[in-house]
Formats: structure tokens, sequence, C-alpha cells
């Protein structure tokens, strides 16, 4: 599922569509297209790992999910993947495999824009507040909170966690107040360096514990194991990294 992060660009590859009006739309998506012909775009903001194309009247909102992917100008996959497609006199859009859906304008209002970790908005003393409210926590479920840390993802998750020495498992409410804060810094700024990484085609290349079999640190073997309740893939060091 692509993360914050990734989602960022695609919000950077859509806003040349800004002001511009759709000519055309298609696509399976359960709504009917033709609203969109004649209307303006007038904004694309993200949440997290969710999209929103505001129009006037009417918001779409996009996720992703597992294997969504989008394309410009040119269609190349199947009908049976295109859930919306965007036709502007300026070029085309193509979102496939993903859940599109149609919002109230009212719902932007409704989202605490403060919890997603790569906006301008972001409130750090906000999340450690939300934290303090879930002492039973582990701290992989936590990180994966959409509520508290939105657009972090399992990559994120293991990385950032590798950085601060932490193992997944750990109760928020027995980490010091010191780890709780690098947990909160080391999530955007993480987040922030997959961004510069994912722009440069070279993310893999700076994981260190993610998929990985071996610590980069002290060269023994890392685990990997489900953790938390969402059972998500977890890669730590018992070594170098603490069980509170």
């Amino acid at each position: 599922m692509p993360e914050g992060p990734t989602v960022f660009l695609m919000k950077e590859d859509l806003q040349k569509f800004t002001g511009k009006k759709v000519m055309e739309a298609g696509g399976d998506a359960r709504f009917e297209k033709d609203i969109f012909e004649g209307k303006i775009l007038k904004e694309v903001r993200t949440f997290g790992k969710q999209t929103y194309l505001v129009f006037e009247g009417m918001v779409v909102r996009i996720h992703l999910l597992m294997f969504g992917s989008y394309e410009i100008n040119e269609q190349t996959k199947p009908d049976r993947q295109l859930r919306l497609s965007l036709i502007f006199k300026e070029g085309s859009l193509y979102f496939y495999t993903c859940n599109v859906k149609l919002v109230d304008p009212e719902f932007l209002s409704g989202i605490d824009w403060e919890a997603d970790v790569m906006s301008d908005a972001w409130n750090p003393k906000k999340t450690a507040k939300k934290l303090k409210l879930h002492p039973e926590m582990m701290v992989c479920d936590a990180l994966m909170d959409q509520d508290i840390f939105s657009g972090v993802g399992n990559i994120i998750k293991n990385e950032v966690l590798f950085r601060i020495g932490v193992q997944p498992e750990s109760l928020l409410g027995n980490m010091p107040a010191k780890k709780i804060k690098e947990l909160i810094e080391e999530a955007r700024n993480y987040s922030f360096d997959f961004l510069k990484w994912k722009r440069d085609l070279t993310l893999k290349e700076h994981w260190l514990a993610h998929t990985k079999k071996v610590c980069p640190k002290c060269g023994g073997k890392m685990v990997k194991k489900q953790t938390g309740n969402g059972k998500r893939r977890s890669f730590y060091c018992e070594n170098d990294q603490q069980l509170y």
C-alpha cells in the first residue's frame, strides 16, 4: 500500500490539472461520471494515504489500496482495472484498481489535518497527547494508526523503530518520555527522507531494517514477525532495539 510520501508525489503530479476543466469522464466507479463534465478541478489535497480531488460542490476521494496506481496522458491498463478517467483539454488522468468515492465537501472540514506527517499543519504536541491516551497500545500499532500518524505505513514503521532503537511490541505506557519524543520526531523526519529517496529512485538502498535479514549495526540476525493487532510484518534487531 502506498505510504504518505508516495501519495504526496502523486499530488505533485496532479497539480498541473488544477484550474482545468473536465471535458469527459469514465471508468467503473459506482457513480455517474457525466457530473464531472464542465467542472473545474479547483484543488488537489492529500491526507495520509488518501487523495482528494476538489471540484465545486463535490469532492472525489481516492485511496490506492494495496495495488492501485495512476497514469497521466495515456491509458496502458485494461478497462476492467480503470476506476476513473478524467479527460482535460490539457491532458488526462487514469486511476486503476483503487477505491474511488464521492464525498460531500463538508467532509474535508472534519479531517484532522494536523495528524498528517507530511503536512505543514502537522502538530507534534497533539500527537503526543493522542499517544498518552493509549498506554496499552503497542508502538507498532500506534505508528500505523492513521488517526495518530496519518501517512505512516509498514516501511516507515520499521525504519523509524530501528532509528530510535525500540522493538515494535513495546507498549506506549512503558516507553520513556524521551523515546516518545523521538518516535514523533522520526515519524516525520523519516517520511521526508522517504520522499527524497523516492524522488531519487533510491529508497530501497537506504532501508536499514525493512526486509533485512542482518542488522547493519551489530551484524546479528534480524527478527521477522507479524506484530500488533494488524499482524503486519515487522523487522527488528533484539540487540539494538529495546523492548519496553
